[in-house]
């Protein structure tokens, strides 16, 4: 049920503990069930990345593994909401932290891969070298969800407090909003060097692996404006008390972009280089003029 200053369960009295809020942050009481099945999807995927990992050494793509293990601790600590007590700011903060932040590595994957892609199709058709899209991007990411991060807090503990969480939610939206709008450009620069380059892109046995990254950058990027929406909305908006657009926003767009990352994994699709040059091109910008 709703009340004037948020939701209550009335199913599941609040156990008044020191670290409760008077009402449920989320706007609802999280799924128990789908919190235990999204951390066991997640898990079995960072299984298979790690095993893909280690079989094709493409270790330009190392921070997906991170970003699974943050997912399924976000799973987690959402569980412990739905089944133990879902009044709990330091559940709800925390969760929110991991599954905020794990989208960022698996972004970071994603900008490598197109890091690699230049790299071995050639500079010449990017507007960026390849180290500068790692270093802009990532830098870019990690900024925007440390706000993020802040926001989600500060928003907790005004819950908490029963004061007014518009400040924390403002900070929230500012972050998303720099995030949505950076991705904008990495998806323009993507499709500027497809562009130029497709010919050299387009060739048998990478059509496929092409299309799977597109849609999985797809994927996160509708996740991010989605956040983007739920947060501008404010707490207690429909978006934001709906776990429905939760799951159709949030945990189905990024299991989609995980899942195609194991099916088409780039260390299999995109072959290997000679000696380590992915791994000195993150490094180094990868060395002017090495083929």
């Amino acid at each position: 049920m709703s009340s004037r200053g948020g939701y209550i369960d009335p199913n599941f009295p609040n156990p008044n503990g020191p670290n409760d809020a008077p009402v449920i942050i989320y706007g609802y009481t999280p799924s128990y069930a789908l919190a235990i099945s999204v951390a066991a999807l997640f898990s079995l995927a960072l299984l298979i990345q790690l095993a893909q990992l280690y079989r094709y050494r493409a270790w330009y793509f190392s921070t997906v593994p991170l970003g699974l293990i943050l997912e399924i601790l976000g799973y987690i600590f959402r569980s412990f909401s739905a089944n133990k007590d879902p009044y709990n700011v330091i559940y709800f903060v925390v969760q929110y932290f991991f599954i905020v932040c794990a989208p960022v590595f698996l972004s970071a994957g994603i900008y490598a891969v197109l890091s690699v892609l230049i790299n071995r199709v050639g500079k010449e058709y990017s507007l960026l070298r390849p180290k500068l899209v790692l270093w802009i991007f990532i830098t870019s990411d990690v900024l925007c969800t440390t706000l993020q991060v802040a926001g989600a807090a500060i928003l907790g503990s005004a819950q908490s407090n029963r004061k007014d969480p518009n400040t924390g939610n403002h900070i929230l939206t500012a972050g998303l909003a720099i995030q949505v709008f950076v991705f904008a450009l990495f998806l323009i620069l993507t499709a500027l060097f497809f562009s130029q380059a497709w010919s050299l892109i387009w060739v048998k046995g990478r059509k496929s692996f092409i299309v799977s990254f597109v849609a999985a950058t797809g994927c996160i990027y509708l996740r991010t404006c989605y956040r983007l929406a739920e947060t501008a909305e404010g707490v207690g908006g429909r978006l934001f008390s709906s776990e429905g657009f939760f799951v159709g926003l949030e945990v189905v767009p990024v299991l989609v972009a995980v899942w195609l990352f194991c099916g088409w994994c780039p260390g299999r699709c995109l072959g290997k280089r000679e000696g380590n040059e992915d791994v000195e091109m993150i490094g180094d910008g990868g060395g002017e003029g090495r083929k």
